[in-house]
């Protein structure tokens, strides 16, 4: 089989390739590239594997007049800049040793031993610089049925490094053909390793499970990590129900997993979210009052939010007034400034008396005007 598609035929790319070729190495993308490429889902990143030791790779890119940074290269990895464009180019691997969350590895001349290492038989497949697609762990079949399946033990696979269970049910939600099921050897193994996610970084598990929610549709990856205890011991009190009519009530719109974590009904805080993120949830878990207030306080992104959240808890299709509250929420302009009631009215006084006024022109529906609020 081939694969092509200009991510593989750029000027960068096959010039790196190219490189390492010509100083008598092999040379394949691999992975994701792969993978989505085969797939016809858009390749982001370009990685490359090959037998070069990391030392070589970096003399090979220099003499070539390319850039080599060595970003991993005890791990052997050098990300290796042509044309302005970075590709990660790391030596073959094998594991040495593994404690569920980093790999002691040695490098290795050999493409099999370093298919065996990776996690899913769908991104462990490699293509030459003329798209000629190598599979040393029969990913293909599994890739044309849409079928996430672990290579070999998947218990051995999952020991390695425990974030492999949340990368299965995001792999799930992205790639799989949700009308086969799930793999019930890979579910017996996560079932096994449960214990083991009590090891990951709160960081790392915030990434993975932001990344599963982005899917088109999470919800039965979701419904089968509460069903295996999964979610409780990741993101503690989250209830999925609601999810899956979120996504219905979302038709059109882009996933935005922020607002499917906060249909969840938990809090994230053990996820080391950004304080942008924290602040999101928080105003999605404590933002009270109609749409059109919520609208004019917090804008409309905010409040479409806010409305499809409310709907999707409640089990019920989105208010056919939705847009139109929230379009008049983000249009009202309160009309009492401060300098309205001074120098009559200071400090305490004066605040209480703007947020008096506040109050009563909310719940006129925003009609009251500044001499009916003053008057």
């Amino acid at each position: 089989m081939k694969v092509d598609g200009e991510w593989l035929t750029a000027a960068p790319t096959q010039a790196v390739l190219g490189m390492l070729e010509s100083g008598g190495h092999v040379a394949y993308a691999v992975g994701g590239c792969v993978r989505n490429a085969l797939m016809g889902v858009a390749v982001a990143d370009v990685d490359i594997a090959t037998d070069a030791s990391p030392q070589r790779v970096v003399a090979l890119a220099q003499a070539a007049g390319l850039k080599p940074v060595p970003t991993g290269i005890d791990h052997g990895t050098v990300t290796v800049v042509a044309d302005g464009i970075g590709h990660e180019v790391t030596t073959f691997r094998t594991d040495v040793e593994t404690n569920g969350r980093h790999a002691v590895v040695r490098f290795s001349s050999c493409m099999a031993e370093d298919a065996q290492r990776r996690d899913f038989t769908m991104n462990a497949l490699y293509a030459d610089a003329r798209g000629q697609v190598f599979d040393p762990v029969g990913g293909l079949p599994d890739l044309q049925a849409r079928r996430v399946r672990f290579i070999g033990d998947a218990s051995a696979r999952i020991a390695e490094d425990y974030l492999r269970i949340l990368r299965f049910f995001r792999f799930c939600a992205w790639y799989a053909d949700p009308a086969q099921g799930m793999d019930p050897v890979a579910l017996a193994g996560i079932a096994d390793g449960l214990d083991g996610l009590e090891s990951l970084s709160a960081e790392r598990v915030g990434q993975e499970l932001l990344k599963l929610l982005a899917a088109p549709d999470p919800a039965p990856a979701v419904a089968t990590m509460s069903q295996l205890g999964v979610l409780a011991r990741v993101l503690p009190g989250a209830v999925p129900d609601a999810l899956a009519p979120l996504v219905h009530l979302e038709a059109g719109l882009t996933p935005d997993p922020l607002r499917r974590l906060a249909v969840l009904g938990a809090d994230g805080e053990g996820l080391r979210l950004s304080k942008h993120q924290k602040k999101r949830l928080t105003l999605y878990r404590e933002a009270s009052g109609s749409l059109a207030e919520i609208a004019w306080r917090h804008g409309e992104t905010i409040a479409r939010d806010i409305a499809l959240i409310r709907a999707a808890s409640l089990g019920q299709t989105l208010d056919p007034e939705t847009e139109v509250a929230i379009a008049k929420g983000v249009a009202a302009v309160f009309p009492v400034k401060p300098r309205d009631l001074m120098p009559g009215l200071q400090g305490a006084a004066l605040g209480a008396a703007l947020k008096d006024m506040e109050t009563r022109w909310i719940a006129s529906g925003f009609a009251l005007t500044k001499d009916e609020l003053i008057g």
